[in-house]
């Protein structure tokens, strides 16, 4: 019979509109017959939930998003920490990493694995933290703190935005660690000798939610003012999806050429690329909806022409990893143009099912989107290559599989040890 222990997931918010695929695993694991409870540590602040969200059963505890705004409760866990055996160890740990990282957030990761370990929800059986940053650190403090072990899913921003001291030991510390794209796979493995516990396990998709579309999409080809080619683009407004760079590439495009883009989420820099899109003299031909309900993005998908994602990596090393978007998309047999960043080139092969330019380059962007305009029949084959692609590769039960033959042998370990203790 396969063992199934009591998991605490920690996660860093929840439920966030922009990460669906977290939610999605979340929801697999649970239908896998695992028993979760989730520990995010800050509130929600999406206005909208998607179907998946409603869907999962596991019980929401949030620990103190700031230590100052519930004292009370952080003292509690302070003073009941005191006389554990993990105390010390932990205060060791803490004392060490807040040494190279001499920030705020530092102490709040203390604080929030302090109440994590001393209210202890559900009685947890073993920890997995999503993000390798800051929900990692809660969980690393509170396995030190309680004895119980921990693993990790890691992502993206987390990887590429941390530390390689950080992530180095937090890998020598967790019993397994996966993430979803190949670059990131194999950072992580040049940061530490136990290679064996660094898997790469892709989200993929839940292609139930995201069946087939039965209709075609149109052999619009920017000829009609009053019919324009359909453009469209899911992400939050920050840095790294590069919507600076996609606004200066649709301002290259010919004058000669019908063309509306439609934006689909939030995100802190709407404003600038709203004010953006009016310099270059392209704002009254662009829809900025904010977020959307998965439904509501799914019938846009079908409804589009063309995708556009001009993924890069931030000035503070920020970077996508696979953008679920692509792979929402061409499951609908949307034709994808992106950039060579991070996992992009995992999912698209230029010119096979996709168009793939350098990033930060807006002419380069430009042609490609002027050629996949120009030509119904090329965004055709390249879409349903992408669908092909998607369908045979890209099915998250796939990684549902994985991840529940990677605990299960863990927890084996686990039971052998305390058999033969």
């Amino acid at each position: 019979m396969a063992i199934r222990k009591k998991l605490l997931v920690v996660l860093k918010g929840y439920p966030r509109l922009s990460e669906t695929f977290i939610a999605q695993e979340l929801l697999g694991l649970e239908q896998a017959g695992f028993d979760l409870t989730l520990v995010s540590m800050r509130r929600p602040t999406d206005k909208k939930r998607h179907p998946v969200h409603d869907e999962i059963k596991a019980r929401v505890v949030y620990l103190p998003e700031y230590l100052y705004e519930e004292p009370l409760r952080v003292l509690r866990a302070l003073f009941a920490g005191l006389s554990k055996p993990g105390f010390k160890p932990l205060i060791k740990r803490f004392w060490t990493d807040l040494k190279r990282d001499l920030t705020p957030n530092r102490v709040r990761r203390l604080g929030q694995a302090l109440v994590l370990a001393h209210e202890w929800p559900d009685g947890g059986e073993w920890l997995h933290a999503h993000f390798i940053h800051t929900p990692a650190s809660v969980t690393y403090y509170a396995s030190i703190m309680t004895g119980i072990p921990w693993t990790c899913s890691a992502h993206a921003k987390d990887i590429w935005t941390s530390p390689d001291w950080e992530i180095s030991e937090k890998l020598a510390d967790a019993r397994w660690t996966v993430t979803c794209t190949r670059s990131g796979f194999e950072h992580m493995r040049e940061l530490t000798p136990m290679k064996s516990q660094v898997h790469l396990s892709y989200h993929g998709l839940d292609l139930a939610r995201f069946g087939p579309f039965s209709g075609e999409h149109s052999d619009r080809a920017g000829s009609q003012s009053s019919d324009p080619v359909r453009l469209l683009s899911v992400g939050r407004a920050v840095e790294k999806k590069g919507y600076d760079v996609l606004l200066r590439a649709l301002a290259l495009l010919p004058k000669d050429i019908a063309w509306s883009f439609e934006h689909i989420g939030g995100g802190d820099e709407l404003p600038k690329l709203k004010a953006l899109a009016e310099k270059l003299g392209v704002g009254n031909r662009i829809t900025w909806n904010g977020a959307m309900a998965q439904k509501d993005v799914l019938a846009r998908y079908r409804t589009a022409d063309l995708f556009a994602l001009a993924c890069r990596v931030a000035s503070d090393g920020d970077r996508d990893g696979l953008p679920n978007v692509l792979v929402e998309a061409s499951s609908q047999g949307l034709p994808c143009i992106s950039t060579s960043v991070s996992g992009v080139p995992e999912l698209l092969t230029d010119r096979e099912n996709g168009l793939v330019v350098p990033p930060e380059e807006p002419a380069a962007l430009a042609k490609a989107i002027e050629e996949a305009i120009r030509n119904p029949e090329l965004r055709r084959q390249l879409g349903k290559a992408a669908e092909r692609r998607v369908r045979e590769h890209f099915d998250h039960h796939a990684s549902i599989r994985q991840l529940t033959r990677l605990f299960e042998e863990e927890w084996q370990k686990e039971e052998g040890w305390q058999k033969s203790a």
